[in-house]
């Protein structure tokens, strides 16, 4: 029996949409002779959809968009469609309105429906907010073969592989105690850097373990803050790979269950795709992908940057023009009296090697307006952060009067470290409609230049590949790359004279956001105590700055934005 797993990119809230990918991945597979199609969670609806389950003609439009996916859909061939389904005794029992469920499409109809059983409610997860856990074993028969269905978190509650259980149930156990010939796991699960070596490793150890052969698909694409890098993947029941999906793209793949052997063959379709060469170019794609689909899902055309000269907005437009195209990326280079001449010169060559349009706009005389209108109640002050920030203000109003005017996006450019420490300018360089870098440090941002400078980052350069005739290199001017951060709102001001030198601040900063660690075990790990208590005090003052951010796109295991909830007056 064939069984093709297909790898979606949904639309939140677009049925008519998601069905009608569905419906051109069953008529692939179809071709191939497959007998059951794989589909992500939520499939018909895109994941996560969030406030839109609370409004009941969704839910109703959602269900008679199943009805008649079912009936479009190619007679001879078994569909697992991810949906919500209502909770009939939410009524009586005070339980959740909704599953999340997988119904089983089949002959024009739906003949079964899953639930999702383990609820996850951290990081960026809230699903007990809208569902109500299923109770029962999911499994269905087709052709002789017994099919256990899992969704999502379903599968990542083997307390053997992680030394302790996060659930009471483990599904998975329950199944293969009941008697299955094959398990399957239809999931949105997001991306953050180095998840997929966790996730296969964990998928491995659940065939391992149960000698159960092992489906996985995996939503790819980006809804909102949030990327899904798919690497949808298959193993038999020694744990041997026999299928890996494209990351970062959608794709098919049919492998086929023999059933006399009880286990997973590769098919024909199922070649395994090379694995990113670094945490770089991992990480590069997934932006890439975090751009092109926020740009194309909410409907804009082209996108708009400030370009200063600097290692930030260089690698924001270098990932904007991958993503979009040259043609679609304009570039905004707003000069000051405290602008070096390199900057200018650095923000130029970028241009050229990116082919992208620029404009410069000088922002001297408005500069003096500024003054001359706060001067009667700016009398007898000194010159300061408010009149370096009023800057920062002016080329955001610039910027978003040119994305008003011409319905362009907005691409902000700060990294993770500044707005972690507030080293970023409110209704100024935070202005924007995405945050492109806003979950990358900075010392992250100079390896992805560099890696983009090299040959692997030149070949994966695909634009450029194809738009560019004669680019010069490298590609990120090498000025940018070397000479010191500097915001360049005052003579001779270097980030390093306000902010401990990044590669410090970075690791204090990782140590407090990703691993939860206090100032005694940072200080104990090496840093200084009072460099330690002033990035602490820093991030907690700068809670306000951040909740007014543009979303940003999320590609670490924890970052700025829905998965970070933090009170903003507090001591």
């Amino acid at each position: 029996m064939k069984i093709a797993i297909a790898q979606l990119n949904p639309t939140i809230g677009d049925l008519i949409g998601n069905a009608q990918q569905i419906l051109e991945a069953a008529k692939e597979a179809t071709s191939q002779d497959t007998r059951l199609l794989l589909t992500p969670e939520l499939s018909l609806c895109g994941y996560p959809p969030r406030d839109l389950l609370l409004n009941p003609s969704f839910v109703e439009l959602m269900a008679s968009s199943l009805q008649q996916l079912a009936q479009d859909l190619p007679p001879l061939l078994t569909v697992l469609v991810g949906t919500v389904e209502p909770n009939p005794k939410a009524h009586f029992t005070g339980g959740k309105p909704l599953f999340n469920s997988i119904a089983l499409l089949e002959q024009g109809k739906v003949k079964q429906i899953f639930h999702k059983r383990l609820l996850p409610t951290y990081d960026v997860f809230d699903e007990h907010r809208y569902f109500e856990p299923g109770l029962e074993s999911n499994a269905f028969t087709i052709d002789g073969v017994r099919v256990g269905v899992t969704i999502c978190e379903d599968l990542w509650n083997d307390e053997d592989f992680w030394g302790k259980r996060n659930y009471q149930v483990n599904p998975i156990t329950e199944l293969v105690q009941q008697g299955i010939d094959i398990l399957v796991n239809l999931s949105a699960s997001p991306y953050s850097a180095g998840k997929q070596q966790l996730r296969e490793a964990m998928l491995q150890h659940v065939a391992i373990r149960y000698q159960q052969p092992l489906l996985y698909a995996n939503q790819v694409g980006a809804n909102d803050d949030l990327i899904f890098d798919g690497n949808s993947v298959g193993f038999n029941r020694a744990g041997e790979k026999v299928c890996l999906l494209r990351s970062f793209e959608t794709d098919l793949a049919v492998v086929e269950f023999k059933q006399q052997k009880r286990d997973l063959t590769s098919g024909e379709a199922a070649k395994i795709p090379p694995a990113p060469t670094s945490l770089d170019e991992e990480i590069w794609s997934a932006l890439v992908l975090g751009v092109r689909d926020y740009t194309r899902k909410c409907s804009f055309q082209k996108a708009v940057i400030g370009l200063s000269g600097g290692i930030d907005s260089a690698l924001v437009a270098a990932i904007a023009t991958e993503a979009l195209g040259a043609e679609h990326v304009l570039a905004i280079l707003m000069p000051s009296p405290y602008s070096s001449d390199h900057s200018l010169k650095d923000a130029l060559s970028l241009v050229e090697n990116l082919g992208i349009e620029s404009h410069t706009l000088p922002i001297e005389e408005l500069m003096q307006d500024y003054d001359r209108t706060l001067e009667p109640l700016f009398a007898g002050t000194e010159f300061g952060i408010a009149e370096e920030n009023i800057q920062s203000r002016i080329r955001g109003n610039l910027l978003m009067a040119i994305s008003n005017k011409f319905g362009y996006l907005l691409l902000s450019t700060g990294n993770k470290s500044e707005m972690a420490v507030g080293y970023c300018t409110l209704y100024g360089d935070m202005n924007g409609g995405l945050a492109v870098i806003a979950d990358v440090p900075k010392t992250r941002v100079y390896s992805l230049c560099q890696w983009l400078n090299s040959d692997l980052g030149l070949n994966s350069f695909r634009h450029l590949k194809s738009k560019i005739q004669n680019p010069k290199f490298p590609l990120i001017p090498a000025n940018i790359l070397t000479k010191p951060p500097s915001a360049e709102l005052k003579p001779g001001q270097v980030d390093q004279a306000s902010l401990p030198p990044y590669d410090v601040l970075d690791d204090i900063l990782h140590r407090m956001i990703h691993k939860h660690q206090g100032a005694a075990q940072i200080v104990e790990a090496g840093h200084e105590p009072t460099v330690v208590n002033k990035v602490m005090r820093l991030v907690a003052r700068a809670e306000f700055k951040r909740r007014q951010a543009p979303p940003g796109l999320k590609v670490t295991d924890r970052a700025f934005g829905t998965g970070w909830r933090m009170p903003i007056a507090r001591r």
